[in-house]
């Protein structure tokens, strides 16, 4: 096994380990995640992952593809990041640092650096830190 193969494992578990526990808080009603955001998070990412194996998904340039559904899943942090201003105990913190570190570990595996492979991976993994900074930032301004 290879190192980047190797490191391809650890984001796959990262994934696992990161949402075993957030499932689980969500159903024992702890956490309550906005629909909306992981609906689009869902569908962006699976379509990002075709078109960095694919040419010529959606546009002639994978490069595009990639760029727009970016473009899109960041948008989609935009509902969580609402609820979190207002409710930022209702996320958890350790889901999106699993997830940041997965996406940096993902950036890591590839086999080929371009902006087309790095790019959703990175802007994902900011996302994710900028979100549990404001979360960070909210729950101290509520508990004073």
């Amino acid at each position: 096994m290879t190192y980047k193969e190797s490191l391809s494992i650890v984001a796959i578990a990262l994934t696992f380990i990161a949402f075993y526990p957030y499932i689980r808080s969500i159903m024992q009603g702890k956490i309550k995640p906005h629909l909306f955001s992981w609906v689009i998070w869902g569908s962006t990412t699976f379509i990002v992952f075709l078109a960095q194996l694919e040419d010529n998904y959606f546009t002639s340039d994978p490069l595009w593809a990639v760029v727009i559904l970016t473009t899109v899943d960041v948008f989609g942090f935009g509902p969580t990041l609402r609820k979190a201003y207002v409710y930022p105990f209702e996320e958890q913190l350790t889901f999106f640092a699993l997830f940041a570190a997965r996406n940096v570990i993902v950036i890591a595996a590839l086999e080929n650096y371009s902006l087309t492979t790095v790019l959703f991976p990175a802007v994902i993994a900011t996302a994710c830190l900028l979100l549990m900074l404001m979360v960070t930032y909210r729950r101290r301004a509520l508990a004073i």
